[in-house]
């Protein structure tokens, strides 16, 4: 047997190897939001954006609200709007100071395969506590990570929130 042939050979051998392999790759995936806070002392505001993905939101909001729910579809941009507020509205909850803070929705847009939506809180004279609680998707997938970064009276933290610990506590 010349050398040409027992390389085509092991060639043809490693293809039909590689392919059953490859098809039974893993099928993990990984669910995780992340949500940026920033304290704007001249504005007295605090502002909020949350990036999660529209699949895994897609599918939070069908199983809540309406089970033909299309994101990023341009079709019934009002209806979903309302749904994201209402969403977020139960599940991020923020204290300023041990008060429950008012969540304002800006808006959102679609980015990538993220929807990226964005809140604000006003009239936020000072902070020296900040308690958040992060709920999202917790009530889809068990495995969701929640990524809180803050940045407040010129200091950086973050937390990390599951759903066995889901509320993170700072102090500013």
């Amino acid at each position: 047997m010349g050398i040409k042939r027992f390389m085509y050979i092991w060639k043809y051998f490693l293809v039909i190897l590689t392919i059953p392999l490859l098809s039974f790759g893993p099928t993990h995936k990984y669910y995780v939001s992340l949500t940026k806070i920033d304290y704007i002392k001249e504005q007295q505001t605090v502002q909020i954006t949350t990036k999660i993905f529209i699949e895994d939101f897609e599918k939070a909001l069908r199983n809540r609200y309406e089970d033909t729910l299309v994101l990023d579809a341009g079709q019934n941009e009002e209806k979903i709007e309302i749904y994201l507020r209402k969403y977020l509205s139960s599940k991020l909850k923020i204290k300023i100071n041990q008060t429950q803070q008012e969540l304002i929705f800006l808006g959102k847009a679609y980015i990538e395969d993220q929807v990226v939506c964005y809140l604000e809180i006003a009239n936020v004279a000072n902070i020296e506590q900040f308690e958040v609680k992060n709920l999202v998707l917790f009530d889809v997938f068990q495995q969701q990570k929640n990524i809180v970064r803050t940045y407040i009276n010129d200091k950086h933290q973050t937390v990390v929130l599951t759903p066995r610990n889901n509320t993170g506590l700072l102090a500013y």
